[in-house]
């Protein structure tokens, strides 16, 4: 609980550029609420996205779950239930990392997917061999559901 305050304090503190998080009850730590501006010159540029963070009683040593709530065209991102296919909240797990740490990475893991480890095989493909179409439909999704607050 301490651990997860003090984040709570760094990010009031001293905030990530292009992301918030907070806890959606002040009375309860352990769920939040979150958002991502996409990354500019990226076909995520306008948009908002929103995420949940679920704390486990065992945050540090365990990762939190962290969700997309905007639905979000990514290879590494399931867009109907938010599922986050990144290595940092699984296998790869540091309890040095922070909130501020994996809102900045998940930030810059918008345009900067792991392709050949998809979650969506098909669009990791096509992210890697058809850049452009990827980059279109990227774009539809993010006027679609990011600007409308997801």
């Amino acid at each position: 609980m301490r651990r997860i305050q003090k984040e709570y304090q760094s990010l009031r503190d001293d905030p990530v550029e292009g992301c918030t998080a907070r806890p959606i009850d002040p009375s309860n730590l352990f769920s939040w609420q979150a958002t991502i501006q996409g990354p500019p010159e990226t076909p995520y540029e306008s948009g908002t996205f929103h995420l949940t963070i679920e704390f486990p009683e065992t945050y540090p040593l365990h990762p939190p779950t962290v969700t997309f709530t905007t639905r979000v065209y990514h290879p590494n991102i399931d867009s109907d239930d938010g599922y986050i296919c990144v290595n940092i909240l699984r296998q790869d797990w540091c309890p040095a990392l922070t909130i501020p740490k994996i809102l900045l990475s998940l930030r810059s893991f918008l345009d900067s997917p792991d392709a050949e480890d998809a979650y969506y095989p098909s669009i990791g493909k096509e992210y890697m061999e058809r850049r452009d179409v990827f980059d279109q439909q990227a774009r539809r999704f993010t006027e679609e559901f990011a600007r409308s607050g997801g």
